[in-house]
């Protein structure tokens, strides 16, 4: 008789662990903020809509040869991206299948989902990478 089964049950309960390996941040460029603002319909008054502006941040970054524009919505209307964050300068990021995750300072990070990635103009250059701080 095989006791096979236990040992592939632990296995299989493992593998979600085994292939949780958190990507490394890499260096990238801080191209563009923009502020926007997401109209919603509250309500209707007879048949006029009563609507209101949601603010979210669209940023883009660039990482190697590959721009991404991201979306953040904030928690409330009131916050905002770090004053610090400086267009053309760099920002340490950790790209993931649909989301941008930005480290702030503080070691604090920022996560934003990707709407839209493409190709890099070619009269920019990718940031060389930051020496790692161990």
């Amino acid at each position: 008789m095989k006791r096979s089964g236990p040992v592939v049950g632990v296995l299989l309960g493992l593998l979600p662990l085994l292939l949780a390996v958190e990507l490394p941040f890499e260096a990238g460029k801080l191209l563009d903020i923009q502020k926007k603002a997401h109209s919603r319909v509250l309500y209707y008054l007879v048949n006029t809509p009563v609507t209101q502006d949601d603010p979210y941040y669209e940023v883009s970054v660039q990482v190697k040869d590959i721009v991404y524009v991201a979306d953040f919505t904030p928690v409330h209307a009131k916050q905002t991206l770090p004053d610090d964050w400086q267009l053309e300068g760099t920002i340490q990021v950790q790209v993931e299948k649909h989301r941008l995750i930005l480290k702030q300072p503080g070691e604090t990070e920022l996560q934003l989902v990707i709407v839209k990635q493409m190709a890099a103009t070619p009269g920019t250059s990718a940031p060389s990478p930051a020496p790692s701080k161990q």
